[in-house]
């Protein structure tokens, strides 16, 4: 009898990228408060995600890549988030693994 692997769990082994949605930004800062290396906020008073060079990313839509060693911070700012606007995604199938479209 052969035994195959399982399927790791949804973001466990893959690449992951994080977004905010400005339009729902509350502009609470929690997400800066779990994750200051993934996320800033601008003068505009809304959230951004910064790249692996600290750069804030202001095109709507701007992705970063999760460092593995953040992924429960970011995890967690997507949960805590009260405008439910950071979402985590797959880069290899684009599916949300985290936050408000997550299955």
């Amino acid at each position: 009898m052969t035994v195959q692997n399982e399927a790791p769990a949804a973001g466990a082994e893959e690449a992951l990228e994080v977004w905010i949605d400005q339009d729902l930004c509350t502009g609470d800062g929690i997400c800066v408060q779990y994750a200051p290396e993934v996320f800033e906020l601008d003068i505009d008073g809304l959230a951004y995600v910064k790249s692996a060079d600290d750069e804030l990313l202001q095109e709507p839509g701007a992705t970063t890549p999760v460092p593995l060693p953040l992924l429960r911070d970011v995890v967690d700012s997507a949960k805590e988030c009260p405008g439910d606007c950071i979402h985590v995604r797959r880069v290899g199938d684009g599916v949300e693994v985290y936050g408000p479209d997550a299955e």
